[in-house]
């Protein structure tokens, strides 16, 4: 058996979008999460994801984790993925709750899987860059599957509302080490990281849902047990549904980066990816920075279901001047 036949690709779009609601609310006052806007008409962000997705995996092993007051904008784009590829959380609890409940699904179908995690909320401009660095990761956890591996984007600038990596020494057999994260630093901070060497933290990952699952069991293995006898009954059990809904209830809310990466460095390693144009979009100005940059798409028959972020940009910047 290839190792290609058990790459699966995960699409976290759970979120709420928070961030940049000044640009994702309708007239009528509906907030639309980032994921489910089209930068400039087309594709929304979530759908672009779920392409990115298709380069690495086949639509059999694409699984979305979306949450389940969110369906009317996620039921269209993945009415032809197969149902137990959707999985539903009850509600946000953060992004390491995001990825332990579909990682679980996943596991319970393929124990030898490895998983390519993609955010639904990102602009990528040049596509096969990112496609061949991914590609790169997977081929590394066929040799080390114990490693966790992050992409981590060549920066552009120094952005002080980025999440940065901080590479250590080079270990020849399994990549660069991880010497730390550096969350969202000053411009000065950014300009000297950039110096030393530093990426952005993308937080595109890949790895053998076995290793994902280990950094897990050493900081919360209660929560992995009961979630897992959660998901262990049949997939259309009505009490299970309740059971997740409850547990959800009790659960608190955790960052995966804060709470689970950070203090496990020793097993993780990052893959250089070279300029691709990476955004993850998160403020009105990059939002028009990389309209500046993006090319005008014609509208899909479909698109009229998201908002379009080059409209609302310019709606945007003229309250403000109006304001002024």
């Amino acid at each position: 058996m290839n190792y290609h036949d058990n790459v699966w690709a995960l699409v976290l779009a759970g979120g709420e979008g928070s961030r940049l609601r000044s640009l994702t609310t309708t007239d009528s006052g509906v907030s639309v999460p980032k994921q489910f806007c089209s930068l400039r008409g087309g594709a929304s962000l979530f759908q672009e994801a779920l392409n990115r997705g298709r380069v690495v995996s086949s639509s059999e092993r694409l699984c979305a984790i979306v949450a389940a007051q969110h369906r009317r904008w996620w039921r269209e784009p993945l009415k032809n993925l197969p149902e137990a590829n959707v999985i539903v959380q009850p509600k946000n609890l953060g992004t390491a709750i995001g990825i332990l409940l579909p990682l679980l699904h996943i596991l319970k179908r393929d124990p030898q899987a490895s998983i390519v995690l993609l955010p639904a909320d990102h602009h990528v401009s040049d596509e096969t860059v990112l496609a061949q660095s991914m590609r790169r990761a997977l081929a590394r956890t066929v040799l080390h599957p114990h490693d966790v591996l992050l992409l981590g984007i060549e920066p552009e600038e120094p952005d002080p509302e980025l999440g940065y990596i901080m590479p250590g020494e080079q270990n020849i057999d399994s990549g660069l080490k991880i010497e730390r994260f550096i969350e969202k630093p000053d411009k000065e901070t950014a300009r000297r990281l950039l110096d030393q060497g530093a990426l952005w933290n993308a937080f595109i990952i890949v790895a053998r849902a076995s290793a994902l699952l280990d950094l897990y069991l050493r900081r919360y293995p209660a929560i992995v047990a009961e979630m897992r006898t959660l998901i262990s009954v049949r997939p259309h059990d009505g009490q299970a549904a309740v059971n997740l809904i409850d547990m959800y209830e009790r659960l608190p809310e955790l960052d995966f980066s804060r709470h689970i990466l950070q203090g496990q460095e020793s097993l993780l390693r990052v893959i250089e990816v070279p300029h691709c144009g990476w955004t993850d979009l998160g403020t009105p100005k990059r939002v028009g920075e990389a309209l500046r940059k993006a090319p005008v798409k014609m509208r899909s028959l479909d698109a009229h279901a998201y908002l379009d972020l080059a409209v609302q940009h310019e709606r945007l910047k003229m309250n403000q001047r109006l304001g002024e």
